[in-house]
């Protein structure tokens, strides 16, 4: 009986995942090959070696296999075995692939390179149809490593990064793993359940590893990172490439093409390294291929490493990928580091049955307990064996975890985060209970401290209380604020309350009250900060400002997918206010202007009289065909689509103290921004609205415009805003249109000019349009360089504006940032 039990239980641990060859692969020099192909010859079983050599294939019985050791770079082996009991060992070596030019038709006419690359191009719509549809096994590995970490960055406290810096603060920053099923259907449908999902350190958390993020295919025209990187088989790469072939050699029958690729001009939207390819099928059979920071313009970024190994599906007369690398290096400010993203595919149906329910606009989703999968589970189903340094993280860390979770541990972290410091009183104190999971604070004035011509200088301070649930599901924030203005000596308070319920619908409401200067756009189109420097240098005080006493309730959600609501009510009490200083550091030609943006000379009457009124606005976003992933804790809305943004507001006022202020207003706003294929990103926005019984509305209730007279333009895309526009002269009480288009060609032009393309720098033009009734229509148009800088900062851009108002014509440099 005992035996039979036992005989049982073997069976059971076999079909549970425990059949597993394991082996080493190396090389002629006894090196180990990592990220090696291993699979059984006729079979979707496949697995991949890890970054040490190991492997681990998972069978379902004994018996006699063939197994296949296929790397690019090395002769691919097939070992038969015989096996009669588990675990197996099969440690392999593999020689390195020489190619020979001998066995290929070289045309005395034609680069040969060329014409194979031409045949993969044609071949190229029937591959992509046999692989319209299908679904899949996927494995997926992150990992972050960081060098040399500082002990700040930007002024902040880094710490330990969850455990993973040693004493050199160098180590692993992030480890994670999922395994999922994947479906697919052209043209963009996609789905991915996570059925195991771990994190190395968080026993509680989600991998935000994803398949369709790390679906990259070269035989599209191109790969987006970041920018949109034109594939060495794209339709028009002989525009950008060049191909040498190096030699053939034979995997069985076929013939298997060895070629470099190179790129035409550095810094180009492209890829340099190796493809396989296999002749008469003219399909990839493999590819070697990098890019860099430069290319993509992301400069911190050093390389980045695509490695594709395919199989041949015999039904489908298809070369499949089965595995997926992307190495990658980064330095910034001192500190750099490196990591990997690996995927395996494996168990294709390229003949899914498909229902119009099998895909929404759900494109990743979690099984129950997904999380909750033990280090046994993960033993058995996992397709890439760990690495030493791997399998000690987790170890280091779930340790960890049980320590850091625990209250001692995290007083004392609290303990040393909650120190007093001499300069507190001026920037600010915060104090935390992380185990009970709330903050309390006190905000410095020092930051706050801005200068306009009403208030003189003037700084604010305040106290705050927030409290959150685990993983911040829910928020409560409370604030107590207090602003002084030295000439103007007025202390005004303003308060509120917020809490967030979930992060599912992230539902909201609040309640918010006081007294505060405010700008008459609400807007708020130039920044205090920027006020007091124009003001204090170039004495031009461009911000008009008015007194508001408000109480404010405010409600927001995602009701459904793909629609959001925020409403508010709002009781308001607005009063003029004049200039109280005109002090300036440094003395110009111009004089302040007065807080009148009716009438800047005249410093006396004011554009606005003391009045109270009652407030509804509500706003509707509809974001058509929103896709988005659900996890456990939370939804997270993915912002690319084909669609635009539509958003509707309408604006009520009720119950003025002066009846002729009560109004309606309608408005609607469509935005996008997409690629266009390689040749840069294009955006627009275009809003439009109109009112109802307005005509003795008061000037704060206008439509008021985001315009710039400051030369200065903080937004990374101009999509919101004008350059040159004054502020409050095409104010309106009337209908109004205002659109604004803008296209960075992202070097797609000034990366082809020799000498420029060094900058590595990007063409951007764009324009904008203002109508109303009361004013002759207003035009902008700009050509702008951006992605300007030094070294690995660049974040700099330049633009020249040239706006055009009947006969009025105007033309400025405009100078702006974009991270």
């Amino acid at each position: 009986m005992t035996q039979k039990l036992l005989v049982f239980l073997a069976l059971c641990l076999c079909f549970n995942g425990y059949c597993q060859i394991t082996g080493l692969v190396t090389n002629n020099d006894n090196e180990p090959l990592p990220y090696v192909n291993i699979y059984l010859k006729n079979s979707a079983t496949g697995t991949t070696t890890n970054g040490d050599g190991n492997y681990s294939l998972s069978l379902s019985k004994t018996g006699k296999h063939t197994v296949i050791f296929q790397f690019l770079g090395y002769k691919t082996k097939e070992v038969d075995i015989n096996i009669d009991q588990f675990p197996y060992e099969l440690n392999t070596v593999l020689a390195e692939e020489t190619t020979s030019l001998d066995e290929v038709v070289v045309d005395a006419k034609g680069n040969p390179a060329d014409r194979i690359i031409r045949e993969v191009i044609n071949k190229k719509p029937e591959i992509l149809k046999k692989q319209n549809a299908y679904r899949a096994d996927f494995y997926s590995r992150g990992l972050w490593r960081v060098e040399n970490a500082p002990e700040k960055f930007l002024g902040q406290e880094i710490g330990d990064l969850g455990g993973g810096l040693d004493s050199t603060r160098t180590g692993i920053v992030y480890l994670s793993e999922t395994i999922s099923k994947i479906a697919y259907q052209a043209p963009d449908d996609f789905k991915e359940t996570i059925t195991a999902s771990k994190v190395s350190g968080n026993d509680n958390g989600f991998s935000f590893n994803s398949a369709q993020e790390a679906d990259y295919s070269f035989y599209n025209n191109t790969l987006e990172i970041n920018s949109q990187l034109v594939s060495p088989i794209a339709d028009n790469a002989f525009n950008y490439y060049n191909y040498k072939l190096l030699g053939a050699f034979r995997e069985g029958e076929k013939l298997i093409n060895k070629i470099e690729v190179t790129p035409k001009r550095k810094n180009d939207r492209n890829f340099e390294g190796i493809i396989y390819v296999v002749e008469d099928d003219w399909q990839l059979y493999g590819a070697d291929l990098k890019t860099t920071g430069a290319a993509i313009q992301v400069p911190f970024v050093e390389e980045l490493v695509f490695k594709h190994n395919f199989k041949y599906d015999a039904d489908k007369e298809l070369w499949v990928k089965i595995s997926q690398s992307i190495d990658f290096s980064f330095k910034l400010l001192g500190f750099g580091g490196n990591g990997r993203f690996t995927a395996v595919y494996s168990n294709y149906n390229f003949e899914p049955q498909f229902e119009k329910s099998s895909f929404t606009n759900e494109v990743l989703s979690f099984q129950p307990e997904a999380n909750k999968k033990d280090s046994l589970f993960w033993q058995k189903i996992r397709p890439v064996p760990l690495t030493l340094e791997e399998r000690s993280d987790y170890v280091v860390k779930d340790s960890l975890q049980e320590i850091r979770d625990s209250k001692p541990y995290k007083d004392s972290i609290d303990g040393v985060s909650n120190k007093f410091s001499l300069t507190d009183p001026l920037l600010g104190y915060s104090y935390t209970n992380t185990y009970e999971r709330w903050r309390v604070g006190y905000k410095g004035p020092l930051p706050e401290l801005r200068f306009n011509t009403v208030q003189g200088f003037n700084a604010s301070t305040g106290l705050f209380y927030s409290t959150w649930t685990e993983d911040y599901k829910q928020v409560t924030y409370v604030s107590l604020d207090a602003n002084y203005g030295i000439d103007d000596g007025r202390l005004r308070f303003t308060g509120s309350l917020t809490k967030r319920f979930n992060r599912i619908s992230n539902r909201s409401i609040g309640i918010s009250g006081g007294t505060k200067v405010q700008q008459f756009n609400a807007r708020e189109p130039i920044s205090p900060l920027i006020n007091s420097i124009s003001s204090l240098f170039w004495e031009r005080n461009y911000m008009k400002v008015y007194d508001l006493d408000y109480a404010r309730l405010f409600y927001s959600e995602e009701l459904f997918n793909g629609f959001k609501f925020y409403a508010n009510a709002s009781y308001e009490k607005r009063s003029p206010l004049f200039n109280t200083t005109d002090q300036v550091w440094i003395k110009n030609r111009v004089d302040y202007t007065s807080n009148n943006p009716l009438a800047p000379e005249d410093f006396n009457t004011v554009a606005i009289q003391t009045h109270q009124l009652g407030k509804f606005n509500a706003r509707a976003v509809i974001n058509f065909d929103q896709k988005y992933m659900s996890y456990p804790d939370g939804k997270f809305n993915i912002d690319e689509s084909k669609y635009p943004t539509l958003t509707l507001d309408v604006e009520q006022t009720f119950a003025a103290s002066n009846s002729d202020y009560n109004f309606t207003q309608f408005a609607a706003q469509l935005k996008q921004e997409f690629d266009i294929s390689n040749k840069g990103s294009f955006g627009y926005n275009l809003r439009g609205g109109t009112f109802l019984n307005s005509n003795n509305i008061s000037f704060v209730d206008y439509q008021h415009f985001s315009g710039n007279q400051t030369r200065l333009n903080l937004e990374g895309r101009h999509l919101n805003s004008f350059n040159l526009l004054p502020y409050y002269d095409f104010s309106t009480n009337n209908s109004y249109f205002e659109g604004h288009l803008e296209h960075n060609f992202k070097g797609f032009v000034l990366g082809k000019i020799p000498g420029i393309r060094a900058l590595n720098a990007n063409l951007i033009l764009g324009g904008h349009s203002l109508l109303t009734q009361e004013n002759k229509p207003y035009y902008e148009f700009s050509a702008g360089i951006g992605n300007l800088g030094f070294g690995k900062l660049k974040f700099l851009r330049i633009d020249y504006v040239r706006s055009i108002n009947g006969p009025n014509k105007d033309g400025a440099f405009m100078f702006g940032l974009s991270f």
